[in-house]
Order: C-alpha cells, then structure tokens, then sequence
C-alpha cells in the first residue's frame, strides 16, 4: 500500500482529485477523513495542509506527496522530486501599494515585506544585494499593506485580481510553481513498484494533454502530402476504402496547431473529417 499525501483543500486539491480519478484512483469524496484508502489501486490518500506535505515525505509519514513547487523550496525538505505535474501554475512575486512609483529591487532597501515564504524570499533578497526586513504571516498576505503591517508583499500570484482588489501592484517575479510529484528519499521495493505504475498512469493522461485524435477520407493521390501534415505518433493508420482511389487515415494532432492543419487537409481534398478527444495515450 502506497500513502499519498495531498492538500486537503484548494485548487491543487481539486485537481489532485481529479488527476487520480483519471488514473483509476477512485475515493469516496463524501467521507471528510484524514486519511481514506482508495478503490481500483494500492493506495491511500492522507489529506493534509500544503505545507506539512514536504516534510511529511521527507520523514516517511507519507510515502509520496502532490504539492506545489513553492511549498516543496520553502520547506526545503529531503524529499526527491519524482515528477512536474503541469497544474495549478502560477508564481510567487513581489507587489506594491498601486500609487508608488517603481524603478528597481532598490524599492525594497529598508523596507518591510510581509509573506509566507521567507526562505525564498530571504535568499531572493540576499542574490539581489537588497536588505529589507520580512514580517512573517500565513494567509491574508495582500492585506498587510493597507493595514500598515508592511510596505509590500511577496506572494502567490495567479489571475491577479486579489492584488487588484487590494490596490496592488506586481512588480517583480520571482518564481514559477506547479504540482510536484515527491516521493521519499527510500522507498520499499514494493512501493516503487507502486509509484512505477501510477507515473504510468499519470504519463498517459498527461501525454494526451493538448492532443486530438482525428480521422478522415482523403482521396490516394494526396496520402503522402496527408502523411507528412499528419505524422501521428510515429506514422498515420491508412485503411483502403472501398470506393478506388480513396483511402481513410487515422492520426493524432496537436490541439494548437488544429484549424491550420484541418484547413490545409481540406485544401487536399479530405473528406468526412471527424475530431475526438483524447482521454489517455500510451507512447
């Protein structure tokens, strides 16, 4: 059995939730326990805050743990980055009150930085040559410069609007966050076997991720100009019509690239063109 540490509420948590529902991971969400076993797979889910996630891998509590990027440098825990996710982005940064006028790091010198994460920020600060003092809070960062507690904030950032409503203003990124897979430093044969299997499963949905399968009617003159527009995973499926001179091609597109591509198979001649989602791809 394989314990996996999740955040126990949030974004990351519902996207957690559906990223193991999509791996055959199946958990009764009604039941609001700390830890619940799941159905379909070797596994329990141990719900805790995002911050308790990195040490709590690192000292075996968990055997692995989905937490954001930020969590996992803050704590600087010992536990080993097994996988990016690709979800819940976004970024911390450096905000100011809306009316001040910004022209540097210089802004910061003497200054008091309100935030959750101090080590990052301390070492930010420090590689900038910026002496500034930190006042260490958890939650309601954004509010700290409008109640006097500090001149700016180092934060989470993800649309924006919260600085907004606070009449702040993003002045400089600092870093780049997404869910991390981590695992413990040494896992029982048995368990990586586990966690080989879920990277797996995760791979497949994430290797679908942007893609469309596609399948169309193309007249025979054309396939090889359609086989080069359409690679696929490694070379299109061609399936002869029963009409001459006609051949039906299976491949996969990228989702970015879709009406240039279904513009120019047009221009081609095909026919009978059909888009399908894509829900799991194994290379």
């Amino acid at each position: 059995m394989l314990r996996i540490a999740v955040q126990s509420k949030g974004r990351l948590y519902e996207e957690t939730l559906l990223l193991l529902e999509e791996a055959g991971i199946r958990l009764n969400r009604g039941k609001r326990v700390l830890l619940l076993p799941a159905d379909g797979f070797p596994v329990e889910v141990l719900f805790l805050r995002d911050d308790d996630i990195p040490q709590s891998v690192a000292n075996g509590v968990a055997d692995v743990g989905i937490v954001g990027e930020n969590e996992y440098i803050e704590k600087g825990a010992q536990a080993r980055l097994v996988k990016r996710l690709g979800f819940s982005r976004c970024h911390l940064s450096l905000a100011i009150p809306r009316e001040e006028d910004y022209n540097g790091m210089a802004w910061f010198n003497g200054k008091t930085i309100a935030t959750s994460y101090p080590s990052i920020l301390s070492k930010y600060l420090a590689d900038k040559g910026v002496r500034a003092e930190l006042h260490v809070i958890s939650g309601s960062v954004e509010i700290a410069p409008g109640i006097g507690l500090a001149d700016a904030i180092f934060d989470i950032v993800s649309s924006g609007s919260t600085l907004i409503s606070n009449q702040l203003k993003e002045v400089e990124v600092v870093m780049q966050s997404e869910a991390l897979l981590i695992a413990h430093p040494s896992l029982c044969a048995e368990k990586e076997a586990i966690l080989s299997e879920l990277l797996f499963r995760f791979e497949a949905i994430q290797a679908a991720e942007g893609k469309k399968y596609v399948m169309l009617n193309a007249p025979q003159e054309q396939l090889q100009e359609i086989i080069r527009l359409l690679p696929g995973m490694k070379s299109p499926t061609v399936t002869p019509l029963a009409e001459a001179g006609w051949v039906s091609v299976q491949s996969v597109i990228d989702e970015k690239h879709f009406w240039e591509i279904i513009g120019k198979l047009k221009s081609m001649g095909a026919e009978g063109i059909l888009i399908m989602p894509i829900e799991k791809m194994i290379r």
